[in-house]
């Protein structure tokens, strides 16, 4: 069996034990840069099983046209706007999930963008540099209130963190529960009143059809002029626009963001130019131990596969799918 690792940029998977432990049973080849679509149909021949790491590569018709031997997708995290899953469905390509139990790599940015951007610490280090010695007025946490937007498992966390610095958390989520926030120490709240009573909003939900676009101007609109916006979910979920609006005229104090309507963040977008705002490049996520997690997950759907007994699988109709085409040929 051949088994290709797509986008490895950093690469992570290359001696991952996990990997190395597949390496006994099937071919593994590990790509650490985008394939190309000119050579896309070439590195893929003969293979049948695919590591996806995270959202890098988009899995379309016209992918599963170029991989067709694929039979597998494992892929890093949950299904994103990324891969066209009844497209891989109608090609007959399974697609199996690995979602980690935790993500400390996202939870430790994101208190990394709320300190830089209170304590204004990019503005510091660039300043020294400059030869300017420019102490800057910070904000502590301490007895501020972060409103967590999405107490799921990423927001659960970031809340017991908080309590660590001294921090009051209030939340809100769809499906957030008055027990679920009672064992966690927060306080549930609606949408409006978190973003109207908050220090930091942070949010933490995943993006879906019922999310995306959630944090409009109206929204916005609802904080504080000293609050701070700090967003390592997915930028299509908060106008940007609107956003870059308030920060412009401080009418927010500032913001950290890891993540954007359109990435790479293109080189004309207005948020390059705010002082009050710190970003990072979506680097939540890749960290050496959400990579280890991620590797011991999909090879282990992949070894489930190759057992005969594939495991979460969210297409299972696909199969199907599969043994039907190749019963008319």
């Amino acid at each position: 069996m051949k088994v290709a690792v797509l986008d490895d940029y950093h690469g992570a998977f290359l001696e991952a034990p996990p990997v190395l432990r597949l390496r006994q049973r099937a071919t593994v080849v590990v790509h650490t840069r985008q394939l190309a679509l000119t050579e896309r149909q070439t590195a893929l021949a003969g293979v049948e099983a695919i590591i996806a790491l995270r959202e890098r590569t988009r899995f379309d018709a016209a992918f599963f046209q170029d991989a067709s031997d694929l039979r597998l997708i494992s892929q890093t995290g949950g299904v994103g706007p990324h891969l066209d899953l009844e497209a891989a469905t109608r090609a007959g390509v399974l697609v199996a999930t690995a979602r980690l139990a935790g993500s400390p790599s996202t939870v430790e940015l994101t208190f990394g963008l709320i300190l830089a951007v209170m304590r204004r610490i990019p503005q510091s280090d660039r300043a020294i540099r400059e030869g300017r010695w420019e102490t800057p007025y910070g904000r502590t946490l301490t007895g501020k209130t972060l409103g967590i937007v999405g107490l799921g498992r990423i927001g659960t966390e970031v809340a017991r963190v908080a309590q660590a610095f001294g921090m009051q958390v209030v939340a809100w989520g769809r499906r957030l529960t008055l027990e679920h926030a009672a064992q966690v120490g927060v306080r549930a709240v609606s949408l409006e009143e978190l973003l109207a009573s908050a220090d930091v909003v942070s949010v933490h939900l995943a993006l879906n059809a019922g999310t995306r676009g959630l944090l409009d101007a109206t929204k916005l609109r609802l904080m504080r002029p000293e609050a701070y916006f700090i967003n390592t979910a997915r930028g299509a979920i908060v106008d940007e626009a609107a956003l870059v609006e308030l920060l412009r005229e401080g009418r927010i104090a500032g913001a950290g963001l890891d993540v954007f309507a359109e990435e790479p963040l293109p080189a004309d977008s207005p948020l390059r130019a705010l002082d009050n705002v710190v970003l990072t490049p979506h680097a939540g996520w890749p960290a050496d131990s959400s990579y280890a997690g991620f590797a011991d997950a999909a090879v282990r759907n992949i070894e489930a596969y190759m057992d005969g007994a594939p495991a979460n699988v969210v297409n299972p109709e696909a199969a199907g799918r599969r043994e039907a085409s190749q019963g008319t040929r």
